[in-house]
């Protein structure tokens, strides 16, 4: 009975989310449609660089490109060919045949952008000065107003290694092939994507012998116990995935990018062997662009941007002494930083990204409209960030093949609400999300011939 209320709560908090988002969205768009009927493209018009065409990134471009006023424009910086969907590689990962729907082209996004408001530069930003971005090209562009999204750097299968699509999917492939050769196979790291490998593997491959190992005393352990029992049940019960807590096994070199046929030695000396380890943790956030113009920016607990909840970048000391405070004097008032790469309180969850692109956009407007002027942005009142975890840290986790669960906290009841669910697909009906940015997934659906995309 409690899940069928659970049900219930989910689905009224979800309407209301989505009603909320909808019709905000709607008035976004009636302004677009004006905002693109006005804008004039001009000769030498400043730039508002964006660093990273992941999700947040793109979020934020994809709405600058909906508000700057004549006399500027948005260059999207990104060295990848494809905006890679993450939330689809451990599944892509197990299966084969749907890895190059992994890769959404970015060329469908912003053709409804006005003329002369967006340029794409495909290359990898070095460093930074206080008015240009410094290329691996060896080129620079200049910037009025600057927003780092770069994310953070993830082992495979989490995230591939290469930046074109093609090399990206043989990666995949070869994980997959490793996955089908291997009997035994160990996943290292028990939070979300750990616990989709594991489940994904024994789900497609039932025979093999599955085992998920983790730090701490419990799967999932970001977020409440209750989901954490719920998946702990799934794993042992209904998949027969052996699960080992408490456990940091030394894991050896590896022979390339997996580990294979490789020991490890558990606490109190206890060895065993695998045929295949994956891991899952060793997150990185991709921070290094700020080490030579700010590095006091730089968290030493964590490496990522510390910021106010203006989303402007700020020191760590001010971070630590005064968190949340955004009285606090910004580093540097034209740099902002968003989504997984900063220290913003929220979780690191694309919703959550999405909301603190949009405070970084609203910011960069007001400032661009008080004209720049030091007395004028004195007196500013910016947008700040709250983190909503109800909505921010809403999640939709893959339990196999076919079960999954959607989890949303009650913060107001100080609990939790948890929905189980049996159906989907083999691809995780990936290609809404490709029609969300412009693109059709049908253009590279059918079977890979020889390893060749």
């Amino acid at each position: 009975m409690a899940i069928d209320l659970d049900k219930v709560h989910i689905i009224r908090k979800a309407l209301s989310f989505f009603s909320w988002y909808l019709s905000v969205r709607l008035i976004q768009r009636i302004g677009a449609i004006y905002h693109t009927l006005t804008y004039k493209a001009t000769p030498s018009p400043k730039n508002v660089v964006v660093i990273g065409g992941s999700f947040a990134g793109v979020e934020l471009v994809q709405r600058l490109v909906e508000t700057l006023p004549t006399g500027y424009r948005v260059v999207l910086v990104e060295q990848r060919s494809h905006l890679n969907y993450l939330f689809a590689f451990p599944r892509f990962a197990v299966v084969p045949g749907h890895e190059r729907k992994g890769f959404i082209p970015y060329d469908g996004m912003f053709t409804k952008a006005p003329e002369g408001i967006f340029k794409l530069v495909r290359d990898t930003a070095l460093r930074l000065t206080d008015t240009h971005v410094v290329l691996a090209s060896g080129e620079s562009i200049p910037y009025a107003y600057l927003a780092v999204a770069t994310g953070s750097t993830q082992p495979l299968p989490v995230n591939v290694s290469s930046l074109e699509r093609d090399p990206g999917c043989r990666e995949l492939q070869f994980v997959q092939e490793s996955v089908k050769l291997a009997g035994s196979i160990a996943v290292v790291g028990a939070g979300a994507t750990g616990v989709q490998l594991a489940t994904d593997i024994k789900s497609f491959f039932p025979e093999k012998e599955v085992t998920l190992i983790q730090s701490g005393d419990r799967v999932m352990d970001r977020f409440g116990p209750r989901l954490s029992g719920y998946v702990m049940d799934v794993l042992q019960n209904e998949l027969k995935v052996r699960v080992l807590l408490n456990e940091r096994p030394n894991i050896p070199p590896k022979d390339g990018v997996l580990a294979k046929m490789t020991t490890l030695t558990f606490s109190g000396g206890r060895q065993e062997k695998f045929d295949l380890v994956l891991t899952s943790t060793g997150q990185r956030p991709n921070a290094s662009i700020l080490a030579t113009l700010l590095p006091a920016a730089i968290s030493k607990a964590t490496g990522r941007i510390c910021v106010l909840p203006t989303m402007q970048v700020t020191s760590y000391q001010a971070s630590e002494t005064s968190p949340g405070n955004s009285a606090a004097a910004p580093l540097a008032p034209h740099i902002f930083a968003f989504g997984d790469v900063a220290e913003h309180g929220g979780p690191m969850m694309g919703r959550a990204g999405a909301m603190q692109a949009e405070v970084a956009l609203q910011n960069i407007l007001a400032m661009i409209k008080a004209g720049n002027k030091k007395k004028n942005l004195a007196t500013l009142k910016l947008r700040t960030y709250t983190p909503d975890w109800e909505v921010e840290g809403f999640l939709h986790l893959t339990l196999g093949r076919t079960h999954h669960l959607v989890y949303a906290m009650d913060t107001k009841k100080g609990t939790d609400l948890l929905m189980g669910i049996h159906n989907g697909t083999d691809d995780l009906d990936v290609g809404k999300f490709w029609k969300r940015y412009g693109a059709d997934v049908k253009e590279v659906e059918g079977p890979a011939e020889g390893g060749e995309q």
